[in-house]
């Protein structure tokens, strides 16, 4: 399985450079369990940025006029078409996650975490998110954390 992933680091200087966010996505979509729809490769992008810019768009799409710390666009939905593929040719784009860093500095130390780390968690949160996963509530919340820790102990953090 191939995964293509658009890193767009608008927080400069990188805090994760580009190839360690490919690694871990791909050994998160590696794990067992996560339902993927069949494909040859797996496309998703990443956007770093400030709480200026996904306070905005938390205000656009979710009307919520506050920065958060992670948005995800999925562009899977739950009625997904079948769609019968050529053989060796089919791609999959999963969507968008963008993480603010501003807010990842500041949850962090909060968190007990190093930046990385939170980076990491958020990432793997919005990733979930373009999966299909949600958390409508307290037990749906817990399951999705679990996976979150799952994915953060398989690449050593």
């Amino acid at each position: 399985m191939n995964l293509e992933l658009i890193v767009q680091d608008l927080y400069q200087p990188s805090v994760v450079d580009e190839s360690t966010w490919v690694g871990w996505f791909q050994d998160w979509h590696q794990t067992p369990g996560l339902d993927l729809p069949p494909a040859d490769t797996y496309e998703l992008s990443l956007r770093l940025t400030t709480d200026t810019e996904i306070q905005a768009l938390n205000a656009q799409f979710r009307h919520q006029d506050k920065s958060t710390d992670v948005l995800s666009f999925a562009a899977m939905e739950v009625d997904f078409p079948e769609i019968e593929p050529e053989p060796g040719n089919l791609s999959l784009y999963l969507g968008d996650i963008i993480i603010s860093v501003d807010t990842a500095v500041r949850q962090a130390p909060e968190h007990g975490y190093a930046l990385d780390k939170e980076l990491a968690w958020l990432a793997s949160h919005g990733l979930l998110h373009l999966l299909g996963w949600d958390h409508p509530d307290e037990s749906s919340l817990l399951i999705m954390l679990d996976q979150q820790e799952t994915f953060l102990t398989q690449i050593g953090l």
